[in-house]
């Protein structure tokens, strides 16, 4: 294992501290708690509050959108594994305004009963959460078992028109309605060249060949869908957009966001080459892009690879996805 760290054991501490020195001005620890991340901007009263947690190992995801229109707040566990559930009610205590907290969270076993148990434990401070997982990965499960597909960088949208709603001011179940349309509109699939190391393990999390790319490969390195040899840009790109219009139908005139998404070790230009062909083929079938995602938003350590998100607009979607968003690794003004 050759990675610039200390101890391994000390990666996700170490982490947390170089956001909190970097960044103080926009997020800190929660108590100096080195496992919860909250925002540091003023937020309105009687905001609704968002949430989310899951293991280190992806920023952005999750620590990187906690800022202004976006998170309020973020657990982490170890590298890929949950953070506890008292980790999670103490962020959810610290992000509720007054008018409920939406856990927003991708669909993972240790997340969903760690959160499940967070939110009764608030109750007892009587405060009103709501839940909405992301199930963004056609390649996960089937369409006809949706409901166990994983949350992917689709979140990323989910956590991005969520925020603006809440900014607004809208209701929790208004903010949660908002959430679920953008995820029922969203749909994701990636491919991976290589695998990622976990610092306590020191080994990759699985093998593939020189000249083998392997489609549908979940960013914990769960096994994908097909190996196939190595494509070029185009034919990935073709691959992955037929699936997800085959998973989600976009009609001629309809107007989408898409995400070229770096797994962590792909360069920005391989990136733009294969958003480069998604732009051919879906102006190729009349449908328009608005405010296209390049660039490393939720990775897998030092994976090589992608992942491309389609989310489908209506007015709604696109006046939330435009309006104002400020956290240490996002903004929108540059989309």
């Amino acid at each position: 294992m050759r990675k610039i760290i200390n101890k391994p054991e000390n990666f996700v501490d170490e982490t947390m501290e170089g956001i909190s020195l970097a960044y103080g001005d926009r997020v800190k620890l929660l108590n100096g708690d080195k496992r919860i991340l909250v925002t540091n901007y003023p937020v309105k009263e009687g905001k609704v509050g968002i949430v989310t947690a899951g293991g280190s190992g992806h920023l952005p995801v999750f620590l990187g959108y906690v800022g202004q229109g976006m998170l309020d707040g973020c657990a982490v566990g170890n590298v890929f594994a949950s953070p506890s559930s008292q980790k999670m009610a103490d962020m959810i205590k610290a992000c509720d305004y007054g008018n409920g907290v939406l856990c927003l969270y991708g669909n993972y076993g240790g997340d969903n009963m760690n959160f499940e148990m967070a939110c009764e434990m608030v109750e007892f401070d009587d405060i009103e959460t709501r839940t909405v997982r992301v199930k963004d990965d056609v390649a996960s499960s089937p369409k006809e078992t949706a409901d166990k597909r994983r949350g992917v960088a689709g979140m990323v949208y989910a956590f991005k028109i969520a925020g603006a709603a809440a900014e607004k001011l809208m209701t929790l179940d208004e903010v949660a309605a908002i959430a679920q349309k953008t995820l029922d509109n969203t749909r994701t699939m990636g491919v991976a060249l290589s695998a990622c190391i976990v610092p306590e393990v020191g080994k990759p999390t699985f093998s593939i060949n020189e000249d083998e790319i392997e489609i549908g490969m979940g960013i914990h390195g769960e096994k994908g869908i097909e190996v196939r040899k190595m494509m070029t840009a185009d034919d990935i790109a073709q691959t992955l957009l037929d699936r997800i219009l085959e998973d989600m139908p976009v009609n001629k005139g309809e107007e989408v966001s898409v995400m070229v998404n770096g797994l962590g070790a792909t360069p920005m230009e391989e990136l733009l080459i294969v958003y480069r062909k998604l732009h051919m083929l879906l102006d190729e079938k009349g449908i328009s892009i608005y405010m296209p995602h390049i660039g490393e938003f939720a990775t897998s350590m030092e994976m090589a690879g992608l992942s491309v998100t389609i989310l489908k607009l209506d007015n709604e979607l696109k006046a939330l996805l435009r309006s104002p968003a400020s956290t240490p690794f996002y903004t929108n003004a540059n989309k």
